[in-house]
């Protein structure tokens, strides 16, 4: 038993192990704990381009809008379609019917024929 113990600490004296042990916990410590680590560059890597999607949809959105702005600022017409359409506003001598889609349920369509009858 002594003989193992001893070739143990042997081995472990050497310079190759202890550069060995000290590469291995430098090369965990810099690829994962380290706040500067491959994993958190990576995770980095990954929030950018997400946020880069982002301004590109703002962007689109932002041309859009200002494309509208200037129909509204431009045609008077424009103005009347958006109030019109959005808000339900009309002429003095217009009448507005709102048509709905929404679809009945069997149940309600067969109260509705029993009523009828």
């Amino acid at each position: 038993m002594k003989s193992i113990t001893q070739s143990i600490l042997r081995i472990l004296r050497l310079p190759v192990v202890k550069y060995g042990v000290v590469l291995i916990f430098g090369i965990v410590f810099v690829g994962f704990l380290d706040e500067n680590s491959i994993y958190a560059h990576l995770c980095n890597k990954q929030r950018i381009a997400e946020l880069n999607d982002e301004i590109a949809f703002f962007e689109h959105e932002y041309q859009r809008d200002q494309s509208r702005i200037r129909e509204l600022q431009t045609n008077p017409k424009a103005m009347e379609k958006i109030a019109r359409e959005r808000y339900f506003m009309k002429a003095q001598d217009e009448d507005i019917f709102v048509l709905s889609d929404d679809e009945q349920t069997d149940r309600q369509k067969r109260q509705n024929y029993e009523t009828v009858e």
